[in-house]
């Protein structure tokens, strides 16, 4: 049976050159391609993907980590980096840490038992110097992340500008009483600071001081928007804006708003982020701050994979825009 060492030798090209054209690797001239094809058929070689990935001879696989799947977001994400991956002849494997440092690692591992050839990181829960010496085994992308000092390439938007520009559109619209969802925490070193950056930056422009009690932390999801829609009714002093961390906190938060007999935004204004489809069919549309979230994913797909053929890329960070989109709920 012929193996790829053989249609190397016969196709007079590296073992290297074999497996990317078998792989469907940009950058391979047409004449290498026609060499190795034809000798394919000559020998009558077959790629088995199981096999060449026991033998260690060719990179089929990358690895996305994403703290939940069920978050719209990364599932756009995922899907996004899968089509980069398939068209470029990669199964995309999904790896959902529920933001468990210790299954982070395990799915870093990964890496380590050559189980993946490199990984897309879409949220990080361990120190970035826990991560680093997985950089060894593999290549590593950063997308959707914000860490400072980093040795590999990063895709992110402005989450600074985002948040900035979302708050100060509630500004004028004449609130001054307003309310701020995190998905981390309010301090200096939490994972959200560039948004928190942002938001201080708007009201400290506009005079108003930052409530701590409107300062609403770690929250994610349709249910926690709930939640903080029952907290801002318990309060005396209430806001009358909120900048929330995703459109899916937005989305409880106007169901909830609804239920209390609360109008939106007559009552209380709410800004969202993402622009999710929700955002549109909601009742009324939801004004946010949109992430080119198809594109960031594409980016992402596209650096791995330059980075397994390339293996001396230099790392860089690439900055995509944000745009708010005014709807109904502001």
């Amino acid at each position: 049976m012929a193996t790829i060492i053989d249609v190397a030798r016969l196709a007079g090209v590296s073992k290297t050159t074999v497996s990317r054209v078998i792989n469907n690797y940009p950058h391979i001239s047409a004449d290498k391609k026609k060499q190795v094809l034809n000798a394919m058929e000559e020998l009558g070689f077959t790629p088995n993907l199981s096999a060449r990935r026991l033998r260690g001879q060719v990179a089929t696989t990358i690895a996305v980590v994403v703290p939940k799947i069920v978050n719209p977001f990364f599932s756009y994400l995922v899907d996004a980096i899968e089509q980069v991956g398939y068209k470029n002849g990669y199964q995309t494997l999904i790896c959902q840490t529920n933001e468990d440092k210790e299954k982070e690692l395990a799915y870093l591992n990964l890496l380590k038992t050559k189980q993946a050839d490199g990984i897309i990181m879409t949220s990080i829960e361990n120190d970035w110097e826990t991560i680093k010496p997985y950089i060894e085994y593999g290549p590593i992308v950063l997308c959707n992340e914000y860490v400072s000092r980093v040795d590999v390439p990063m895709i992110r938007v402005d989450q600074y500008q985002g948040t900035y520009v979302g708050v100060k559109h509630l500004i004028e619209q004449g609130h001054r009483k307003i309310a701020y969802c995190t998905g981390g925490l309010f301090t200096e070193f939490g994972k959200d600071k560039d948004r928190n950056h942002g938001y201080q930056r708007a009201l400290e422009e506009a005079g108003i001081a930052v409530n701590p009690n409107w300062i609403l932390v770690d929250k994610h999801t349709i249910e926690d928007g709930k939640l903080v829609m029952r907290q801002l009714l318990e309060m005396k002093d209430r806001p009358t804006a909120v900048f929330t961390g995703s459109d899916e906190i937005a989305s409880g938060l106007m169901m909830a708003a609804k239920q209390a007999g609360l109008s939106v935004p007559g009552d209380l204004a709410i800004l969202g982020f993402d622009d999710q489809p929700i955002a549109e069919v909601l009742e009324p549309a939801l004004s946010t701050i949109r992430q080119p979230i198809e594109q960031m994913g594409r980016k992402a797909g596209e650096i791995l994979l330059a980075m397994l053929e390339q293996a001396d890329l230099e790392p860089a960070v690439y900055e995509l825009p944000v745009e708010l989109i005014v709807r109904k709920s502001t």
